[in-house]
């Protein structure tokens, strides 16, 4: 009997002991990526030491293999636009993300470091080299990276040519490598005198030393990361890509190595970000949002409203991480708290009535009929009421409207549905508004100054997820967004992007 009893108490303290190492595990991986293979990365040879430190803690932290394969920026992005297979690519140099997105081999692009080009020779610098014109002595041996297939190479060569050096140059390198690490070693081991090598490069290798010339002052390249157009893991990819470039995360391993990182986002697995949005853009960015939620992993709360009560919301105290605005007046009250804002969208204002047009009305002069019930929005409560106070201010009959005023509201979504319920004789409402009735009330265009909104969109200052905000700024600025906006009765404003 005793020894059931005991058996009984070691399998439940078992049971209780395996559950608890559960709970810590979750714990430890508290929301743990759902890939179904590994995450295949291609990155330039000069950024693997921050990329391996990341992928490893990456790996520790979720559990997902990051397979990493180096190589020139510029081969491995040749290679990529052959076999198309892949998720992720990490360029040393700005000039190869443009090339890849020139030819849709790119999607998502997160920055994460600069580097700038320099002259490198032994340390203690026993040839005595000062400077790019030394470099062309007969006497001198010298290692350059190929400027077709590598960052650093496209970089030397970029800066080179400005000051009209780099044809003299490239004709007397000794040889041409296929990577700064090649191009390093070869001076490490006295093969040649003299590099031109990137000046995190420099600090990995203590057998060498970096001399300061004046050709690559004021020139840089910019490391980033970039999600492949044919990835069919995306979601797991940003991811990976939203660790690398988050700021006590990946930009940690990249500053401990030299580099001078970005601001980078702050990281956290599943990101929670707040949009506030006039109430009038609501119908053509809803599908946008929810596709930018799934491939992207992120939550994104709506808040939308007339403009006037989100803007006096900013500025008691509330920060959200993006703003799209009705109207740019209204972005134009809190411009401290946002970035450079970009103008998407526009749309007109207009006349809604009944079917028909029963009282025969025909403009905004119509509005002061004696008995009419007209539906007008909040002056201070949204852009749709101050532009339509501008606007009557124009013609000149604004107190005689407002005396005819039956309702006030602070979004035209409203003024809609009393309209729709009879209430109303007529409403002033964006065109974006009536793009929701077409066919059960009637239209009557407005013309002239003041009849246009534009609507701007803004990442907040003080966002911790700025990268992310950006990359909805630019989901919405995507082809398949802008039919929506024009679908919607926008007109697109914005210039248009790559797919």
């Amino acid at each position: 009997m005793n020894f059931g009893r005991s058996a009984i108490v070691w399998g439940s303290l078992a049971a209780l002991i395996g559950m608890v190492a559960l709970l810590m595990l979750n714990q430890r991986r508290p929301s743990a990526p759902q890939a179904t293979r590994p995450l295949v990365v291609y990155c330039a040879a000069g950024l693997k030491g921050p990329v391996e430190a990341t992928a490893k803690e990456y790996e520790q932290e979720f559990g997902i293999p990051v397979q990493l394969q180096y190589g020139g920026s510029g081969t491995l992005l040749s290679n990529l636009k052959v076999a198309k297979r892949g998720d992720l690519f990490i360029a040393a140099d700005g000039s190869f993300i443009e090339m890849g997105r020139t030819n849709r081999l790119l999607a998502e692009v997160l920055p994460l470091a600069h580097l700038k080009p320099v002259m490198a020779v032994a340390r203690g610098n026993p040839r005595g080299l000062r400077g790019i014109d030394d470099l062309l002595r007969s006497d001198v041996r010298v290692s350059l990276a190929n400027p077709e297939s590598v960052a650093i190479g496209a970089a030397t060569r970029r800066a080179l040519t400005h000051v009209g050096k780099w044809a003299p140059l490239a004709a007397r390198a000794t040889v041409f490598k296929p990577t700064v690490n090649d191009v390093a070693n070869d001076l490490k081991l006295g093969s040649v005198d003299a590099a031109v090598v990137w000046d995190v490069t420099v600090r990995q290798y203590p057998e060498l030393e970096a001399i300061v010339v004046p050709e690559f002052e004021g020139f840089s390249s910019d490391a980033a990361v970039a999600v492949l157009a044919f990835c069919d893991q995306p979601t797991e990819a940003l991811r990976f890509a939203r660790f690398l470039a988050a700021r006590d995360r990946g930009l940690r391993h990249f500053a401990s190595a030299g580099f001078r990182v970005v601001e980078g986002d702050r990281w956290t697995p599943k990101p929670e970000v707040i949009l506030y949005s006039g109430t009038v853009n609501r119908v053509a960015i809803e599908d946008t949002l929810r596709e930018f939620e799934t491939r992207h992993g992120v939550q994104v709360t709506r808040v939308y409203n007339g403009c006037g009560i989100l803007t006096a919301q900013i500025k008691s105290g509330r920060k959200p991480d993006a703003y799209f605005a009705c109207d740019v007046s209204f972005m134009n009250t809190v411009t401290n708290d946002f970035q450079t804002p970009v103008e998407l969208a526009e749309t007109s204002l207009l006349l809604l009535v009944q079917k028909g047009n029963p009282k025969q009305l025909r403009g905004l002069a119509d509005l002061a009929k004696p008995g009419l019930k007209v539906g007008l929005a909040h002056e201070q409560q949204s852009a749709l009421g101050a532009l339509t106070a501008r606007l009557l201010r124009i013609a000149g009959n604004y107190e005689a409207v407002l005396a005819n005023a039956s309702v006030q509201a602070p979004t035209g979504d409203l003024l809609l549905n009393q309209l729709r319920s009879g209430a109303l004789d007529v409403a002033l409402v964006y065109a974006a508004n009536a793009s929701q009735v077409r066919g059960v009330l009637d239209v009557i265009p407005l013309e002239g100054p003041g009849t246009t909104a534009t609507q701007p969109y803004a990442v907040g200052r003080g966002s911790e997820h700025g990268q992310l905000m950006t990359h909805l700024l630019e989901t919405l600025e995507a082809p398949v967004s802008r039919s929506r906006f024009t679908n919607a009765g926008f007109r697109w404003k914005a210039p248009e992007s790559n797919p």
